[in-house]
């Protein structure tokens, strides 16, 4: 009975301590125990990870491409705008867009 008391008047904090090194030791035994299984777990997430990591990095540069075009495209159109504004003060000049050019 000294035993249980003991491990009853364990705080929290070691009782969950003790639960996490169980566990640990648990999951190290089943890895040393199926080496190939635990190779090809690492094999298999570790590939998407990688994947996941390419795909993200892609439509960063994809998304940052795009900002450099609208931030070019926006000086542009506003060039073209005073353009048009300062050569004919007296009409009033339509803003133009993307939609209005021929595509190539």
């Amino acid at each position: 009975m000294g035993f249980e008391e003991e491990k009853e008047s364990m705080n929290p904090v070691m009782k969950m301590k003790e639960k996490v090194e169980n566990e640990y030791k648990k999951i190290k035994e089943h890895a040393e125990t199926y080496p190939y299984v635990w190779a090809s777990y690492i094999f298999v997430y570790g590939g998407l990870a990688l994947w996941g990591t390419y795909r993200w990095r892609k439509l960063r540069n994809t998304e940052d491409r795009v900002r450099v075009l609208q931030e070019k495209l926006r000086n542009i159109v506003q060039a073209e705008e005073t353009v048009s504004s300062s050569s004919s003060s007296s009409s009033i000049a339509k803003p133009t867009s993307i939609i209005d050019k021929p595509q190539k």
